[in-house]
């Protein structure tokens, strides 16, 4: 039902972006073609993913466990895959990928506490109660770092939902790490 916009065919407001999405990953990506039909969407995601990207206190490999918790919680088959090439290139632990692209539990305990802190800020829509703040406190995160999770799920939930909406084909170099959800392990 939705378009993959190009230059050609996007909404003016959409025309920057594209050539931003270019220029930052030498093509255009299928989720932004697709949210090109809204300006205020592209842009939205863009800024809230480059602000969880670039301008947050977690490391590169903390933001890709919030980024997969929500994308494997939402069953998004675009960003399961996508994120696990980006995974790939952060040098994440194998093991770690392995585990987040089937829910499963994290061997390193602060990473876990980073999941579980996600898991449940997504299943709870927030309310997760004192205990769990302290829980992921304890872990060795800052109160900062509790509301940065925050900007992750948003810039997730954006592009995860419009995956959903647009049943998005994945993109040729993200098709090796084709997903579909499999039972939980833990």
């Amino acid at each position: 039902m939705f378009e993959y916009h190009t230059p050609e065919t996007a909404p003016q407001g959409s025309l920057d972006l594209l050539e931003r999405s270019k220029k930052d990953y030498g093509f255009y990506p299928k989720l932004h073609q697709v949210m090109a039909e809204a300006p205020s969407v592209y842009e939205a995601y863009l800024e809230t993913f480059r602000l969880f990207t670039q301008a947050t206190d977690l490391s590169p490999t903390e933001q890709q466990v919030v980024m997969m918790t929500v994308n494997y919680l939402n069953e998004c088959h675009y960003c399961m895959a996508g994120h696990t090439m980006l995974m790939k290139m952060v040098k994440v632990p194998d093991d770690a990928i392995a585990a987040l692209r089937v829910g499963g539990r994290l061997n390193d305990p602060k990473l876990e506490a980073l999941r579980v802190y996600t898991r449940t800020l997504v299943e709870q829509r927030g309310h997760i109660g004192d205990e769990a703040l302290k829980a992921f406190l304890a872990a060795g995160y800052s109160k900062r770092q509790a509301l940065e999770v925050l900007v992750g799920i948003a810039a997730k939930t954006l592009s995860n939902f419009t995956n959903a909406l647009a049943h998005t084909e994945l993109d040729e170099p993200v098709k090796q790490f084709a997903w579909k959800k499999e039972p939980e392990m833990a």
